[in-house]
């Protein structure tokens, strides 16, 4: 049978692959560390579980409206004017059965076949997945560790042509956990107004933040109208199997948004909004304990990383990724990621999971508890030292 030949273009995410075969590992009786995924190894908080299961209890389970349930809805929009500064009403929210599709909506509301998209690289590959999938060009804007993995303005400014028709920005970011400053946004969001760009803003960590305050760039002058806020659930409240994410963005573009969600999901399952509903207006100090926790992991993974000959670590202002340089080492990023799984013990990604930038790097996920870390910490410093030099 013939398959369509856009499916040649459609990427994945690592991630998955890399824990299916730990998960084989384990299976033959392999001990593992996990430090692949990007999920918080929390629960969900109790209040938010009960919230679901009162919802069940009363009968929400029927069909909503495809942008979400106007009490959500409304409760996003307080929750983004209050935290970010940003003007919101229910009007500029659509609610989704997870992040993704905020992006694939976005990119397909906004994007012809033929424009180009900027994308930061290593960045998050479904970004890339989804640009090549609706026939426009990937444009990836290098993120150095010389720059602390923010990118560079200037840079920027070279790559916008005029076929360029959205950049998209994550901040705090994935893989590498570094943090837009409020001058890096700035600067971005006049390029975005002078060449009429749309900006999909990826803000899904926006909560995972460890010094600072979060800014998002849909609050600069002339970037209300021409921003997509990308944000959700899974990261924050450890509701990762949940799916529920959202994206706020002006009306009309709201409306198109949600038409391609009638057209697709049709709703995000009621019962599921229900308990964003109590996560987002219960008790925050679930959230407040996780990233002190977070905060703690980052210390440990990252002093015990710059100890192993041939690594390298920036401490990560955000999420809950460490990024290394592993050149010391001698290997490509591939092969020790790949040594490690099979040999160590140790799940991570190659740096070139997140794009052809990503050499000479490795993502650690530190989603896991101090004593998984350090366990694995002394299963990498004993597999490098192995390594002939």
């Amino acid at each position: 049978m013939k398959y369509a030949d856009r499916m040649g273009k459609l990427g994945t995410e690592t991630a998955f692959e890399v824990l299916a075969r730990a998960r084989e590992l384990e299976a033959q009786g392999r001990s593992i560390v996990h430090l692949q995924i990007g999920e918080p190894d929390f629960d969900t908080p109790p209040n938010v579980v009960e919230a679901a299961i009162a919802a069940l209890r009363r009968g929400e389970t029927h069909y909503t409206p495809s942008a979400g349930i106007m009490p959500l809805r409304q409760a996003i929009a307080e929750f983004v004017s209050k935290d970010r500064g940003l003007k919101a009403a229910a009007e500029n929210v659509v609610v989704t059965p997870g992040g993704k599709p905020v992006l694939f909506y976005a990119i397909f509301a906004c994007v012809d076949p033929g424009d180009e998209v900027i994308h930061p690289n290593p960045g998050f590959p479904i970004y890339e997945s989804v640009i090549e999938l609706v026939g426009a060009t990937p444009v990836p804007i290098p993120l150095r560790e010389s720059n602390e993995f923010r990118l560079d303005v200037k840079e920027l400014a070279t790559l916008i042509t005029p076929k360029t028709r959205m950049i998209i920005i994550n901040s705090p970011q994935n893989p590498t956990g570094s943090v837009l400053t409020k001058d890096d946004l700035e600067a971005i969001a006049k390029l975005a107004v002078k060449h009429d760009l749309w900006v999909l803003s990826d803000e899904i960590y926006s909560r995972i933040l460890y010094e600072g305050t979060h800014h998002s760039i849909a609050t600069f002058p002339g970037m209300a109208e021409r921003t997509i806020v990308l944000d959700g659930f899974s990261k924050t409240y450890a509701m990762t199997g949940w799916r529920l994410g959202y994206g706020v963005m002006e009306p009309k573009l709201a409306q198109h948004v949600a038409r391609l969600g009638t057209n697709n999901h049709s709703c995000t399952a009621s019962l599921v909004q229900f308990a964003g509903l109590e996560a987002l207006t219960g008790p925050q100090d679930s959230v407040d304990r996780m990233l002190a926790e977070f905060r703690r992991r980052r210390d440990v993974i990252v002093d015990g990383l710059n100890k192993i000959p041939g690594f390298r670590c920036l401490k990560p202002h955000g999420a809950f990724y460490v990024f290394p340089n592993i050149q010391g080492t001698g290997l490509k990023s591939k092969e020790l990621a790949t040594n490690l799984l099979e040999k160590g013990g140790v799940a991570a990604l190659s740096g070139t999971a997140f794009g052809k930038h990503g050499e000479g790097y490795l993502r650690f996920s530190y989603a896991n508890s101090v004593e998984q870390i350090q366990i694995a910490l002394g299963r990498i410093s004993e597999l490098v030292a192995s390594v002939p030099r």
